[in-house]
């Protein structure tokens, strides 16, 4: 009873892209992007971010998430983002969903419990692009 997160970035700043999936099947739960200047660390915050706000709607607290960011899972817990990423006119739209999952963690709280996934043991997260 879970679902994985990942993100890819082609570039750094450059096209982020992001999604959930299944984690026993690899079914596709949602995907957002490419949008362009963004981060890889952003990426894998706004998935997490997403996974929580999703399985709180569907009233599904009881399932785990798996993110390979350590990056990530700190932002979350500190409810902060610490990335050099600039605004541009480009990635307004990133800008903007990082503010609402800002915002989504301040005035929400949640039971899933986040689990990093270790690559090393269990191979590639089901999530991930596929892109090294």
């Amino acid at each position: 009873n879970s679902i994985c997160v990942d993100a890819a970035c082609s570039g750094n700043p450059g096209n982020m892209e992001y999604r959930g999936v299944e984690t026993s099947s690899g079914r596709q739960i949602f995907h957002v992007g490419p949008l362009p200047d963004g981060t890889n660390n952003v990426g894998e915050f706004l998935a997490l971010v997403h996974a929580l706000a999703l399985l709180k709607k569907l009233k599904k607290e009881d399932t785990l998430i798996y993110t390979d960011s350590q990056t990530a899972m700190a932002w979350v817990r500190d409810k902060k983002i610490k990335s050099t990423l600039e605004r541009t006119s480009k990635n307004k739209e990133i800008f903007d969903m990082l503010e609402r999952a800002l915002l989504w963690l301040k005035n929400n709280s949640y039971q899933n419990k986040i689990i990093k996934w270790d690559t090393v043991k269990w191979g590639e997260i089901p999530a991930d692009f596929g892109r090294k």
